[in-house]
């Protein structure tokens, strides 16, 4: 048996899951190790994926090669759009997915995966020759090196359970905790947090009565994450809406003092935008009611998995509450809702490639790095996967920037700003939010995907024909006229806006507010004959094209702040009219130009204005030796 790789990812979670396609896919070399082989990219909290930011991750991710949004395709029992009434920027897709399948999709594909060996095996040690990483040890003594390692460990390191006083050492699902590895961290000196996150009880469905409950199906029209490969075809589920009541408030808050994060049971802080329902009552005392979603966690199960309703109160608290809602009046409560506390890593203390500073060829990725959410993991992995295998070859990394897609908002805020808390990626998170729709993710990163191996040939000729149709198209728009007619008018008057007197060009009809492509659709048979996801884009690229330009103009000027490139080795204690504050945590983050120093908490736009000057000096040094 070798042993012998040159990728190892530790955990095989949704973060560890496209870290090591990503590198076997590059031609790495690679091993996963995980503490059980039957829950590889499992999903512990809700059985869901998508939703604002996340769907764009998503799409991201698949126009770059991964495997997430074709996983989710082909295990979803409902799809929705989301934000319909808001502008193209916030719109996204939601699908709830069958758990069991999806885990069994996953694993399958890294089962299936060239130049990837899965094992089962728990990482108890990193070992290193020198400062430079050499493998890993399991709990079983075997040895296995690697020149890079990518930790992928989600909430398994250090992890405990509470639900009211109980308390267990345990990871996720009750699988084992990884608490020797943890240990180890701690012995190389890096600093560790303790964070939390939380889960809703799973119920009986038998027990629920949905008369008394909004029921939401699944969206008519075929959607799907994935820019290629087939739509969603398992059988649908429905979710349904209800609400809690005065009587569900009252309950919590005569029981608030046997809540473990209320009187001291919990270390950690949880994610602030899901906040457990103790949090919300508390917090926001004047909501009369609260929304929850009972969502289907799959084909083959009656369980329903409670959104909105995470908890760690005492078993019999949360039976009481949850029979207080209308529909739940007899829920059997399957799985109880509980809260997990584990280890994590500071993510300023990493690179732009997610790699550990003080350690080369070690990598960190997903929920270790202090993030919620699987989208925001898998995103993550895959870009400490591709950037190992770079380095391996001794090639420039892979960066994306904040205007080129989240993932590179997602990475930049980590690494720059750090978090206090879970971080939850969402678009208001970007600045340049028009730019980075789902819709055109393959326009801004497929070529990307190709350049490093991971999109194929067929399948970017297949992209570089959509986006000739796309251009196309957005010219013929402009130069094509339809000439006033009885029907053309008629039409225009029935959706209230002005009938034409004169010829008037698709782009100006189709930038009317009161139209859209599927009217101009029946008056041309081009754009008729187009399929859906190109008329998006047309659709969106057509209306938006002023406030396009204009975010692609703040863009250009921010390039040029990113393009002012800060020594590694900079002394800014030495730097005179630069703070304390600035200095230390210039020192700390160490930024990479002038644009990501600006994006650092505690550094002042005077602080900037002393480095820029600092940096011109430093040139004109230069220029004169």
């Amino acid at each position: 048996m070798s042993n012998n790789y040159d990728v190892i990812v530790v955990g095989a979670g949704h973060a560890g899951s496209e870290a090591a396609l990503a590198a076997a896919r590059m031609g790495a070399k690679t091993l996963v190790l995980t503490i059980s082989l039957d829950f590889i990219a499992q999903l512990p909290c809700n059985p869901a994926m998508g939703g604002p930011a996340k769907s764009h991750l998503i799409r991201e991710i698949d126009a770059l090669g991964g495997e997430i949004g074709k996983a989710s395709d082909a295990c979803a029992i409902q799809m929705r759009k989301l934000n319909t009434s808001k502008g193209p920027a916030v719109q996204s897709l939601r699908a709830q997915i069958d758990r069991v399948l999806y885990l069994r999709y996953m694993k399958r594909v890294l089962e299936d995966q060239e130049n990837l060996d899965l094992k089962q095996g728990m990482v108890e040690k990193i070992l290193f020759d020198g400062d430079e990483v050499s493998g890993v040890e399991t709990e079983l003594g075997l040895i296995y090196q690697a020149p890079k390692v990518i930790l992928a460990t989600g909430t398994f390191l250090n992890g405990k359970l509470i639900i009211g006083e109980y308390t267990e050492i345990t990871g996720p699902d009750g699988m084992k905790p990884s608490l020797a590895l943890s240990d180890n961290l701690h012995e190389l000196k890096l600093p560790l947090r303790r964070f939390k996150t939380g889960t809703p009880a799973r119920v009986a469905g038998k027990s629920l009565d949905f008369s008394k409950m909004i029921e939401q199906k699944s969206w008519e029209e075929p959607l799907r994450f994935s820019f290629e490969g087939e739509y969603p075809s398992l059988p649908t589920r429905s979710c349904w809406l209800t609400y809690t009541s005065e009587k569900t408030h009252q309950i919590i808050r005569d029981n608030i003092d046997r809540a473990p994060m209320f009187i001291g049971g919990i270390e950690g802080p949880g994610p602030r935008y899901c906040p457990s329902i103790e949090d919300k009552i508390m917090r926001f005392a004047d909501k009369e009611r609260h929304q929850l979603f009972l969502e289907p966690t799959g084909l083959e199960t009656d369980e329903y998995y409670v959104q909105g309703m995470a908890t760690s109160l005492p078993i019999d608290v949360q039976m009481e509450f949850y029979r207080s809602i209308p529909g739940l009046e007899n829920v059997e409560i399957m799985r109880p809702g509980c809260a997990m506390e584990y280890d994590c890593l500071d993510p300023t203390e990493l690179t732009y490639e997610l790699e550990i500073k003080s350690f080369k060829g070690l990598y960190s990725a997903g929920q270790l790095n202090g993030t919620s959410g699987y989208e925001e993991a898998a995103a993550q992995g895959m870009m400490a996967g591709i950037n190992a295998v770079l380095a391996l070859r001794d090639q420039e990394p892979f960066h994306l920037t904040r205007s080129q897609a989240y993932i590179g908002v997602l990475i930049d805020d980590l690494i720059t700003k750090g978090t206090n808390e879970p971080y939850r990626l969402m678009t208001a998170r970007s600045e340049y939010r028009l730019l980075l729709r789902q819709d055109n993710a393959d326009r801004r990163l497929t070529e990307f995907g190709y350049r490093l191996g991971l999109i194929s040939e067929e399948r970017y000729q297949r992209f570089k024909n959509k986006m000739v149709i796309v251009d196309k198209q957005l010219q013929r728009l402009e130069k094509t006229f339809l000439p006033p007619s009885a029907e053309l008018n008629q039409a225009l008057i029935a959706a209230n806006t002005t009938p034409l007197e004169h010829g008037a060009s698709l782009t100006s009809l189709l930038r009317r507010p009161q139209l859209d492509i599927s009217f101009l659709r029946r008056f041309d048979s081009e754009l008729d004959a187009l399929p859906l996801d190109i008329l998006e884009q047309i659709e969106i690229e057509t209306i938006y094209a002023g406030y396009i330009r204009q975010q692609s103009e703040q863009v250009e000027r921010q390039r040029r702040m990113e393009s002012a490139l800060l020594p590694e080795k900079a002394k800014y204690e030495e730097m005179r009219g630069i703070s304390r504050e600035a200095a230390e945590k210039l020192d700390k983050i160490k930024p990479r130009n002038i644009g990501q120093a600006s994006r650092i908490s505690g550094v002042s736009p005077a602080d900037i204005s002393v480095l820029t000057i600092w940096l011109e000096q430093q040139k004109r040094k230069r220029r004169a030796n």
